[in-house]
Parts: C-alpha cells; structure tokens; sequence
C-alpha cells in the first residue's frame, strides 16, 4: 500500500491535453482506508479500498462549486469543504473527474487514520494562490 499526497501524474498530462474542465465537468472526493494504494500513479477512481460506512455512498460526494481563480503568476483551484453524515473512519480521499471517465486529479493524504462518530468532514485549504490545494506557477 502506498498513499500519498499529490496531484496525479496522469492528471498533469490530461491538462494540457485539454480533458479537464474543472469548473463544468463532475468532480467528485472519495474516502479511503488505509490499505488504499493512491499516489502520483494512480489514474482513475476505484472501488478498492474505498470506505464502506452507512451514511456514505461508493463514489463520494460532488465537489460543488469548484474555482479556477489566477492572482500574479499563480492559478489556483479552489475545491468547497465536503461533508458525510456518517460514522467512519478514512486514511485518504481521491479527488476525480467522474463526467472524465473517472480519471484522478488529487490524492488527500490525511496523515493517519481519521474517525468521526457523526460527521466526518474535509475542510480544504483557504482558495488563494499560496494556499489552495492545486496551484501552478512559473
């Protein structure tokens, strides 16, 4: 198993192969446990390893609104926090683009096991050029 936080290889390429349109395509965030192996390898979204919790349902949620902002030489992507009301525990999430045939974008390392008993929540970093979780610059 090897999980780790990145933005997916494949997904770099796929940019600048004009397949993404974060803003109008489906984005969705998937849970994971700790035996998931997601990294800068993976290409699509699997059902292997991936939480299994009444109050979540196999594929995650729909990450909505999603921002494509630019400030100075930076563009950034802005992703809302998610919420599942559900007792579970997760070790990692997929960002990915379900209207994209499922294709990876980002993998969230949560750095151990996180356990909520009601609602387990994502809060993603501030959507600014320094802070935001996918950013690009010169």
């Amino acid at each position: 198993m090897s999980i780790v936080q990145t933005q997916t290889t494949s997904f770099k390429a796929e940019l600048y192969q004009g397949i993404h349109d974060l803003t109008t395509d489906v984005i969705k965030i998937a849970l994971y446990t700790a035996e998931a192996n997601l990294n800068e390898d993976t290409t699509v979204y699997s059902t292997d390893n991936q939480v299994v919790a009444t109050g979540y349902t196999a594929g995650g949620s729909i990450l909505t609104p999603v921002t494509v902002s630019s400030s100075g030489y930076t563009a950034y992507v802005g992703f809302p926090n998610v919420s599942w009301t559900a007792a579970l525990t997760a070790r990692c999430a997929l960002i990915y683009n379900s209207t994209q045939g499922n294709k990876s974008i980002a993998v969230l390392d949560f750095g151990s096991d996180k356990t909520s008993t009601t609602t387990f929540t994502i809060t993603m970093p501030a959507n600014t050029a320094s802070a935001a979780l996918i950013r690009s610059s010169n």
